[in-house]
């Protein structure tokens, strides 16, 4: 099974990236996956199952910890015809 997750985490700062936004991008971006877009607004990632969670998982523990106050995310199954 694929998985694909959109999130965004706040309060926003429209002049500099807070740390929890940066925190994030290096969670996908080092993580174990297929697709990753990174914007300004919203972040999406794709790939198998298990690394989807696992990178969802340590998004959560680790934003959090960098100051996010709202994690707010989507976790959709993808069809395989999609990747």
């Amino acid at each position: 099974m694929r998985l694909r997750v959109e999130f965004t985490t706040e309060p926003f700062d429209l002049d500099e990236a807070p740390r929890h936004a940066v925190v994030a991008r290096e969670v996908v971006q080092t993580a174990d996956l297929d697709r990753v877009d990174v914007g300004p607004f919203g972040n999406t990632a794709e790939g198998s199952a298990q690394a989807v969670l696992a990178a969802v998982r340590d998004l959560l523990e680790r934003t959090l910890d960098a100051g996010a106050t709202r994690v707010s995310l989507q976790l959709n199954v993808v069809d395989e015809g999609e990747g």
